[in-house]
């Protein structure tokens, strides 16, 4: 079968966030990739951008260099875009495409709020599409909804998670970062770090019935600093940095030195589980600096066990922040190469443009509960 042929937006040579180079190009240009995918264009905010990224990843010269959105979008030799721009960008660089009918995979956030996304979408599903909530297809969270299914520790009937991100310095920013402490922008952590972490949450337990949320901006000034390490003045931040949720399943602030960034636990009628890791990002390399375990304990037997989880072994071929999208790459192209059809099955699912929507929905309830003078 003919390779999916693919536009990637935002590969670029002087990239803030190099998550273009980490994630997608490892998978794209390996060996597995290419039996299911074609890189065949860039798009970038000028040719000159594009043809720079081509040379800086050394990429095949033949790989066509766009800086209009529209042309890559009437480009007949192109099946799938891949954005992964700043988010306050994805709108206009994905919707052309979208309206000409190509499959779009979307980096998360999907756009900067609500209010766009459905400007996108149409509230409409689209089935040949991928948001790039990478944490459902993570060995560690596929792990904990198969021990769930089993029954390993009955009904559920609780479950806490105390996370700290780490993305950025707690008091700080780059200079090439302030757009972080813009809470219309989109791209902030509170978006990156808890949409990541409360979808694959929502994956392993399920959607919220009703939820309470609380939020504070407890650091409203940052320090700005500079490439040269040295402080170059300050940025406001209209962003919270804590959050507190509380909820209802429909289905049933900063970190001590030394202690886990990640814990989540689960308790159920006859024993609970533990996940413990550096940090937040289950998807990727971020929070990978140690060990992440996933403990058991019975209460029939009152012994605690770890019980083993792992990286599928094609998977660790590649770096840790390719692994989970590299999952996504595949859940596709299977998909596409079995003729698109209407019904997959459960376990070779992937999160669609609709579920970044569906999540956009909740924040948009998140934030008009922790601060609803800003909506107006």
């Amino acid at each position: 079968m003919a390779p999916i042929r693919v536009a990637l937006v935002g590969l670029s040579a002087s990239a803030k966030v190099t998550w273009a180079a980490d994630a997608h190009l490892p998978y794209l240009f390996s060996p597995r990739g290419k039996r299911h995918y074609q890189l065949v264009a860039l798009l970038n905010s000028s040719t000159e951008a594009a043809e720079s990224a081509k040379k800086t990843f050394d990429l095949p010269s033949d790989i066509k260099a766009y800086a209009d959105p529209a042309k890559l979008a009437a480009d007949p030799d192109i099946d799938l875009v891949v954005v992964n721009t700043r988010v306050d960008v994805h709108f206009a660089v994905a919707e052309p495409s979208l309206r000409a009918g190509k499959g779009i995979f979307i980096e998360w956030p999907l756009v900067e709020n609500l209010e766009k996304g459905i400007e996108l979408t149409g509230g409409q599903a689209y089935p040949d599409s991928i948001i790039g909530l990478q944490g459902r297809v993570a060995p560690l969270t596929l792990r904990l909804k198969e021990t769930l299914a089993s029954g390993t520790i009955g009904k559920v009937l609780s479950s806490e998670v105390r996370a700290y991100g780490n993305l950025v310095p707690r008091n700080s920013l780059s200079e090439g970062l302030t757009y972080f402490a813009d809470r219309k922008v989109g791209g902030h952590p509170l978006n990156i770090h808890y949409g990541h972490l409360i979808d694959y949450v929502h994956e392993v337990l399920g959607n919220w019935q009703d939820f309470h949320a609380v939020g504070q901006i407890q650091r409203p000034v940052l320090s700005v600093v500079g490439t040269d390490g040295q402080k170059g003045g300050d940025v406001q931040s209209d962003v919270p940095d804590y959050v507190s949720v509380h909820g209802t399943l429909q289905n049933n602030k900063g970190v001590f030195k030394g202690e886990p960034g990640l814990v989540w636990t689960v308790s159920g009628e006859n024993g609970e589980l533990k996940l413990s890791a550096p940090g937040p990002y289950l998807m990727s390399g971020d929070s990978f600096d140690g060990p992440i375990t996933i403990e058991h304990h019975d209460y029939a037997s009152d012994e605690v066990i770890e019980l083993g989880w792992d990286w599928l072994e094609w998977q660790q071929e590649y770096g840790l922040r390719a692994r989970s999208t590299a999952e996504l790459y595949e859940r596709y192209a299977e998909w596409v190469e079995s003729g698109r059809p209407a019904n997959v099955p459960e376990e070779r699912q992937w999160p669609r443009l609709q579920d970044g929507l569906a999540l956009l929905e909740e924040f948009d309830k998140l934030y008009k509960q922790i601060d609803p003078q800003w909506y107006g």
